[in-house]
């Protein structure tokens, strides 16, 4: 597919693209990169093999800037991840796309976008823009969860989501390291070592870094609310532990003095006291109560129950 830069994306045919002094998007597919990339005389070979991108960056050239991105699945984040890499220049941008993703973001932008002074740089601010465009919404999505599970701990619910505390820190790790690449690539364009942009256009990747910022501060915020929250639970299970240990405690104690008398008794020496009285039984199930009676007493007046 291939556009040129104005009010709007303008989408045009490949000969179209040889006879206009406007800037340009191309999205190619692997092969066609192979078969087109020396037209585009930007003096770089880029490897068309996307299995072997694994992160988001950009890289300063001699006569152009290239670089990769991998993007994370917004709606399952443990999924692999959309691949593409692309190559600039002061004349245009290329992607080389099999994923779709490119065409996808470039689709959006087409919809939605119509510039007053549309330039290279406004377009990959506005291409950026629309990687993360939903991600805010994403995280309070993942607050409002973390907020959930914090009140089913203090209600002292059995039913706590361990497993999915376990899945959004993952997740926001993820999107963590993923905003991370993106502020490097944003300083790699700002820094505009080969003057490929207009300097009064660098505004937009400074525009795109405060925006990165403050989701990664975001991000860094519900991680360490998950941490937080893991640390509660941890001690809710500890509380709830120490109880039931207690409870056994304050049972077993209660029942060593009524277990001192069964051995006692169990003996069946002759001559034991009681052993021929009418009302020895009785009178042993009397102690016994009172004795089971007293220590709960006795624990409750010193606040161990």
């Amino acid at each position: 597919m291939f556009y040129l830069i104005e009010e709007t994306l303008k989408e045009i045919k490949k000969e179209e693209l040889k006879i206009t002094d406007k800037q340009y998007v191309v999205v190619l597919s692997s092969e066609e990169w192979k078969q087109e990339r020396d037209s585009f005389e930007m003096g770089m070979d880029i490897d068309s093999d996307m299995s072997e991108i694994f992160t988001t960056k950009a890289e300063v050239n001699y006569d152009s800037l290239t670089g990769s991105f991998s993007i994370p699945n917004r709606n399952d984040l443990s999924s692999d991840d959309s691949k593409f890499a692309f190559a600039l220049d002061e004349k245009g941008i290329v992607f080389i796309d099999d994923s779709g993703k490119a065409e996808e973001l470039i689709g959006n932008i087409q919809r939605v976008k119509k510039w007053k002074f549309p330039s290279l740089e406004r377009f990959i601010y506005d291409f950026l823009d629309q990687i993360v465009i939903d991600d805010l919404r994403l995280m309070e999505k993942y607050e409002r969860e973390l907020d959930s599970m914090e009140k089913t701990i203090m209600d002292g619910e059995d039913d706590f989501p361990a497993v999915r505390l376990n899945d959004i820190r993952s997740d926001i790790r993820d999107l963590r390291i993923h905003y991370e690449q993106l502020m490097d690539m944003g300083q790699e364009f700002e820094e505009n070592e080969n003057n490929f942009f207009k300097q009064k256009n660098l505004r937009y990747f400074r525009l795109f870094l405060n925006r990165m910022a403050r989701l990664h501060d975001t991000s860094t915020s519900l991680r360490d609310y998950t941490i937080q929250i893991r640390d509660q639970y941890k001690a809710h299970l500890d509380i709830r532990q120490n109880s039931i240990m207690t409870i056994l405690t304050v049972v077993t104690t209660i029942f060593m003095p009524l277990t001192l008398i069964v051995g006692w008794y169990g003996m069946n020496f002759r001559y034991m006291p009681e052993l021929e009285w009418r009302w020895g039984y009785p009178v042993i199930i009397a102690v016994s109560i009172l004795i089971a009676l007293g220590c709960l007493l006795f624990f409750k007046k010193k606040k161990w129950l």
